[in-house]
């Protein structure tokens, strides 16, 4: 294992049960497709397209809307 994976999964180890699980899945995602190209699941591909498309049309959120969210999540 290399020293970035490491740092990563020291980093996922302190975060809440539910973000771990998250990660847990996805990393499987990946692991399943072995050394085949990963490819991103149809909706989380959609929903990342959405975000792009709404920043280019200004429709962001305010700091004090992120700061809320990151501390919903434990960060």
């Amino acid at each position: 294992m290399n020293q970035v994976l490491e740092d990563a999964i020291e980093k996922v180890r302190r975060l809440p049960a539910d973000r771990q699980a998250y990660i847990a899945e996805v990393l499987e995602q990946i692991a399943a497709a072995g050394a085949d190209v990963f490819t991103i699941p149809d909706d989380h591909r959609s929903a990342v397209l959405e975000g792009l498309d709404q920043a280019k049309r200004g429709e962001l959120v305010s700091d004090e809307e992120m700061s809320a969210l990151w501390k919903k999540c434990g960060l």
